[in-house]
C-alpha cells in the first residue's frame, strides 16, 4: 500500500538545485517508486531534471507518494532529509 507525505515548501527560494540534489540522491537508493506531485504535474523524485522542471516556488504544496517493498524506510528517509534541509513543514 502506497504511503503519502504532504508538505509545504518554506524555503524563501523554493525547491532549488542544492536541496533537490540531496533529496534525489537520498531516494535513489530505494527500489520503491517515488513520485512528487505539484499542482497537476507529477514527476519521478529520482529524476533531478524532472523535479527541477516543476519550478517549485516557496509556499508550494507538494505531495510525495512512495510505493514498493521498501516504502516505509523510503518515506522515513524522505521525512528526515526534508527536516535536515529545513526546506519545508511536513503536514
Amino acid at each position: 500500500m502506497a504511503q503519502i507525505l504532504k508538505f509545504t515548501v518554506t524555503d524563501p527560494v523554493g525547491l532549488y538545485a542544492t536541496p533537490t540534489t540531496e533529496l534525489v540522491n537520498a531516494v535513489k537508493q530505494f527500489h520503491s517508486d517515488v513520485t512528487l506531485r505539484y499542482g497537476n504535474k507529477e514527476v519521478n523524485l529520482k529524476s533531478m531534471m524532472g523535479v527541477l522542471s516543476l519550478g517549485i516556488p516557496t509556499k508550494a504544496k507538494l505531495e510525495i507518494t512512495v510505493s514498493g517493498g521498501d516504502e516505509g524506510q523510503a518515506i522515513e528517509t524522505i521525512k528526515n532529509k526534508i527536516n535536515e534541509l529545513g526546506i519545508s513543514t511536513i503536514e
